[in-house]
């Protein structure tokens, strides 16, 4: 019996585990394939899956993320990155990105082939981020900007296309504060003591923290090779350090903000933020001069800011990443067959929310005017009046504006069963209807990575457990249907919901606030955010070592600043769970057999709303001013032109 073929991706696989070991100048360098990837823990690299087919930007990203890796595992000591890591939130995150950006450096410099790989992954990582102009005013993110402009001197690669507007929006600032120290990191490539001198240097340039001021004691101690600076703690992330690379752009963290927890019981908040934190904890003094506390919504008027250990683990996913065709498949397969019932009750909502939407769009015509299209239906006044004028029709269009709906589901453990069933088949008929009827639909989900901390969790505990570590799991947001992406394409990956093992813990700040920006990104004129789910956040990590309402209160400033400050229209479906108090647009259902009708109701009233308003607002615009005679509807210009005929006549 002939033995079965060797898979395709088998001798994609097996070169590029011999690539990356000789890269990093390793043997031992263990390369795993799986959904969990891209993550480096010790000498383990886990990397993606690659796809069934192929393409040749794919083989470049997955290379480029295997290079970062390698590159890291050869260039980069972890001691001594932890020995000169700076103390603020604020400096931390452009610390590790700089070390990042020299890691990398060092490959794409020597070899050309691992520049095009990491000039890939650099590439894919941006393209699916978006960046408001305005949030990035009121949040810089100031780690990625000086690592894109530092990147720029050491390789001579400009900044990825979507990211050029955010640097340089800050490019002059960074310049006049500390570019003659960004130029002094080109010669210090190769020493990662001397590079990290000048980096800490960079920080007190851009008055990123107070704790800088012994940065000029620090060369001649790491000069003479001395194990430890007297102030520096040996106890730092060196976790962070070690796993961040690969995942350093994958995340749209944007900003975190949230009543801080009180000093009583709350002893552990974030002291490490991930280079890719644009929130770090908006100390007195910024880059760009100082950034005033958010106010506190409770009233007592006391900075508030939400902070996380990491973000080196966290990932933005899409469906199909995460599972394999065949099993994706099975799983659709699955969902469609246990609940055919629900499908019909959504499906009949369904119609009655397309009748809705559709008659909104509905043509109009306006008679009696003195030119457009001849009105066949009055030439009997003619024939009886050979005087009376001829009378004109013109076409207009209602007011519709050009719409997309993201709906944002609580992937949690908690909605496992049924209410993550009837969620999913409900997104799927509402997004096909929505479709039809020309409006964008967004699916998106939220949870994490692991149970009870994850990776993040490990580096907090191999970094001796330092104080106030802030959110402390490992993020997993995945996009299920993309805004541009057909129903029909999308549909089948509505079924990894089904998949055992998805449905974790739930931080429901930073998944509303990623949804939120994906939809600032969007050009439609009107975004709606439709957000179900079955409860409060809930990461057991995270609460372990901070306030019992740190997550619930990042939750309510999330929604306040969306609510008070954003153009996104936020609703919310709240599962067997009073949401009312968090939204103010908001339902709760008490069955999950309500779910199909409450999210068309809900959609449907934003709709009405809508068009009562535009309907006041054009009635206002065609009522016939005073003294005007003629039939109703006839403009004033019409009733003169009438009056004209019947003078010459």
């Amino acid at each position: 019996m002939a033995k079965n073929p060797e898979s395709p991706l088998e001798p994609f696989k097996r070169a590029l585990a011999h690539a990356a070991r000789s890269l990093a100048e390793s043997d031992d360098l263990e390369i795993v394939f799986s959904g969990e990837g891209p993550l480096l823990t010790g000498n383990r690299a886990v990397l993606p899956h690659p796809p069934r087919d192929l393409t040749p930007a794919d083989a470049a990203r997955i290379r480029g993320m295997a290079d970062q890796m390698a590159l890291r595992v050869a260039h980069h000591d972890p001691v001594a990155h932890a020995r000169s890591r700076p103390q603020t939130g604020a400096g931390q995150p452009i610390y590790d990105g700089l070390e990042q950006v020299r890691i990398e450096a060092i490959g794409a410099n020597a070899m050309g082939g691992v520049k095009q790989n990491l000039t890939a992954v650099m590439d894919h990582n941006w393209s699916r981020r978006v960046f408001n102009d305005v949030e990035a005013m009121a949040n810089p993110p100031l780690a990625e900007v000086i690592s894109l402009m530092v990147r720029e001197r050491l390789t001579g690669e400009p900044p990825p296309a979507n990211a050029r507007a955010l640097v340089d929006m800050f490019r002059a600032e960074v310049e006049a504060k500390a570019g003659a120290d960004l130029d002094r990191l080109t010669g210090a490539v190769e020493d990662q003591k001397a590079f990290a001198r000048i980096a800490r240097t960079i920080i007190r340039d851009l008055e990123m923290g107070d704790d800088l001021s012994d940065a000029p004691d620090q060369p001649d101690d790491s000069e003479d090779g001395e194990e430890g600076e007297p102030e520096a703690s040996e106890d730092q992330d060196e976790g962070d350090g070690e796993s961040q690379s690969p995942q350093q752009s994958s995340m749209d963290d944007d900003e975190a903000s949230s009543r801080e927890a009180d000093d009583a019981d709350s002893q552990m908040m974030e002291s490490e933020a991930d280079p890719d934190a644009d929130d770090s904890e908006e100390p007195p003094e910024m880059g760009d001069g100082e950034q005033p506390a958010r106010p506190d919504p409770s009233g007592d008027n006391r900075a508030i800011t939400y902070k996380v250990f990491t973000t080196a683990h966290d990932e933005v996913v899409a469906a199909e990443e995460l599972c394999d065709p065949e099993e994706l498949t099975r799983l659709r397969a699955y969902l469609d067959q246990q609940l055919a019932s629900v499908s019909n009750v959504v499906s009949r909502l369904a119609n009655r929310l397309q009748r809705k939407l559709l008659a909104q769009q509905n043509r109009s015509w306006t008679f009696d005017l003195e030119e457009g299209l001849l009105d066949v239906a009055r030439l009997t006044r003619v024939i009886v009046d050979p005087t009376a004028s001829l009378a004109f029709k013109e076409e207009e269009d209602t007011e519709f504006r050009d719409t997309v709906v993201t709906i944002l589901i609580d992937n949690s453990g908690s909605m496992r069963g049924r209410p993550i069933m009837v969620a999913a088949v409900c997104a799927d008929i509402l997004a096909r209807t929505l479709e039809r009827c020309s409006v964008k639909t967004e699916i998106l989900g939220f949870t994490t990575r692991a149970w009870k901390g994850g990776s993040s969790r490990e580096d907090w505990l191999k970094a001796g457990k330092p104080a106030q570590p802030g959110r402390l799991n490992d993020l997993r947001h995945i996009i299920y249907k993309a805004a541009d992406a057909p129903w029909r394409r999308a549909r089948r990956n509505l079924g990894l919901m089904m998949r055992e093992g998805l449905l974790k813990e739930n931080i429901d700040g930073e998944g509303l606030m990623w949804a939120h920006q994906r939809l600032m990104g969007r050009p439609e004129a009107r975004r709606i955010l439709l957000v179900i789910s079955d409860g409060a956040p809930v990461d057991d990590s995270t609460l372990s070592v901070n306030s019992g309402h740190y997550l619930e209160r990042h939750l309510r400033e999330v929604i306040t600043e969306i609510e008070g400050k954003s153009p996104v229209q936020l609703i919310a479906i709240g599962i067997g769970h009073d949401v009312t108090r968090y939204y103010k647009n908001a339902v709760t259902i008490v069955d999950v057999e309500q779910l199909a009708g409450a999210m068309v109701e809900q959609l449907a009233d934003l709709f009405d709303e809508d068009v009562r308003r535009v309907t006041r607002k054009n009635a206002n615009l065609l009522a016939p001013p005073p003294n005007t005679q003629g039939p109703q509807g006839s403009s004033r210009r019409t009733s003169t032109f009438k009056e004209v005929r019947r003078a010459k006549a």
